[in-house]
């Protein structure tokens, strides 16, 4: 469909109380990043201006619709934190609604009962493909006498759509957009089984619904020119729109799974981002405030507005979003965040510990993976395992200060990181070594790795006795052969 589209700036943002937004998912997959984004944009154009946010699952789609997709999106939605208003509603359960509102249209004469048969409408597909132009069925039904119809022939019910003039519509996001009627086709609003078709029940259900802005991708721009015809037979007031740019990977083409994940469920469950982060993220993918880059949600809801909304395509960056999440992770309560790693661990976690040791990995990791990853030696059972580079640090000359640092941390009363520390320093200092060169094997010894938060922090955490028990199993000649 050709458009034209003027360039200029759009509308100030409309600020009203009686504004209602609305998501209408299909549950054919998971919620997907794009559709996050449009549900978050819905959701704070709503609160930013005290209005209504609604859900719809657009279940029409009955061979493809499963009740998981249904369960993922709702689940994705909550773990984002968007609430939506009143109970969500399911378009399949609507059909008859959408019937009625076809019938009407045809007892109207907005709309009418198309007998072509396939071989016609292959006629004509195969003669628009030769002229090398865009299919637009044209029926010889659209002003036929209903009285001339074919007795006992499945027919469906087309729109009679508006064929001269031009439709303009004021987009909040990409401006004042006009199409040529002329490049409309009378699409059709009932099959023959008698079932709605999406075109027609997302309008019925909008206008059902008391949808205000309808806010979505602008690859539904097209939809749009097609679908304000129902609105104007009806006599229906037609929502304002706003078509938002698609996000882009980061080689410019449309998101997709070769990109990497695209479902909210693996950037929550395999990549161990924090809701807040990814929120964040899809916040600025397309929109901003200024310099702004860490955005409350209730700065959101108090600056958002449609007029910054930008016209382009955005890039999605795993590397910011990353960085971003690491943000999130350092800020987060320690007691909630030891709650989501515990679940990654497994059943020996001790939520208690993880709250404490919180403070010592946070500094370090950019997901709850790492997260995890990084508290794994707090609950491993003695003897541990040593990797390969912890312990390349255990040879001889390593067990050796390992032994010198045990009977010094042994003669500690005082188990605090102030203390440790002047221990283990008066032990590099009496073996005239660098402190690495003590802390380093120490730090294999109780962790089984080369990299750990702080040696201190560790000490403490595991305790006096779980800490010299390790560096005893390591000090013996018996153990050195514990590698991974």
């Amino acid at each position: 469909m050709g458009a034209t589209t003027d360039t200029g700036a759009a509308p100030a943002p409309h600020r009203d109380a009686n504004v209602v937004t609305r998501f209408a998912p299909s549950p054919t997959g998971f919620l997907h990043l794009g559709g996050a984004r449009t549900a978050l944009f819905n959701w704070l154009f709503a609160k930013a201006n005290g209005g209504k946010f609604l859900l719809r699952i657009e279940d029409t789609d009955r061979a493809r619709s499963t009740q998981p997709a249904i369960d993922a999106i709702l689940e994705g939605m909550r773990w984002l934190g968007l609430d939506w208003d009143g109970d969500a509603v399911f378009q399949f359960a609507r059909s008859a609604r959408h019937a009625e509102v076809a019938h009407q249209m045809v007892a109207n004469g907005h709309a009418y009962r198309c007998y072509m048969t396939a071989e016609e409408i292959t006629a004509q597909r195969e003669a628009a493909q030769a002229a090398k132009q865009p299919l637009r069925i044209r029926s010889p039904w659209r002003d036929a006498d209903p009285a001339t119809a074919p007795a006992d022939q499945p027919f469906v019910v087309r729109l009679r759509a508006p064929r001269e003039g031009a439709t303009t519509i004021a987009d909040r996001v990409q401006g004042s957009v006009t199409v040529q009627n002329a490049e409309l086709d009378d699409l059709i609003l009932l099959r023959s089984d008698g079932t709605p078709t999406y075109m027609l029940a997302v309008v019925v259900d909008d206008h059902d619904m008391g949808v205000t802005h309808v806010i979505r991708g602008d690859d539904h721009l097209n939809n749009a020119f097609r679908q304000l015809p129902i609105y104007k037979a009806n006599g229906w007031p037609e929502p304002i729109y706003a078509h938002i740019p698609l996000i882009h990977g980061s080689d410019g083409a449309k998101l997709s799974k070769r990109h990497g994940a695209v479902g909210i469920e693996a950037y929550r469950d395999e990549m161990g981002i924090l809701p807040e982060a990814l929120d964040n993220y899809l916040l600025r993918l397309g929109w901003g405030h200024g310099d702004a880059e860490i955005i409350t949600r209730e700065e959101a809801i108090q600056w958002f507005d449609l007029a910054a909304v930008g016209k382009a395509p955005s890039r999605f960056d795993l590397k910011k979003l990353e960085n971003l999440n690491g943000h999130y992770i350092r800020e987060a309560d320690d007691a909630a965040l030891a709650r989501l790693v515990a679940g990654r661990i497994g059943d020996s976690a001790d939520v208690a510990l993880l709250t404490r040791a919180m403070p010592s990995l946070k500094p370090r990791a950019a997901n709850l993976g790492e997260l995890a990853d990084g508290a794994a030696f707090l609950f491993r059972q003695r003897p541990l395992t040593l990797d390969d580079a912890a312990a390349a640090l255990l040879d001889d000359k390593g067990r050796e200060t390992l032994a010198a640092v045990h009977a010094a941390l042994d003669a500690v009363h005082n188990w605090d990181t102030e203390t440790l520390e002047g221990a283990v320093r008066q032990v590099a200092e009496t073996r005239q070594q660098k402190l690495g060169q003590v802390a380093q094997p120490l730090r294999a010894a109780l962790t089984g790795r080369k990299t750990s938060p702080g040696i201190y922090d560790v000490l403490v955490l595991l305790g006096r006795t779980e800490s010299l028990g390790r560096i005893a199993d390591q000090t013996t000649a018996e153990r050195k052969d514990i590698t991974a």
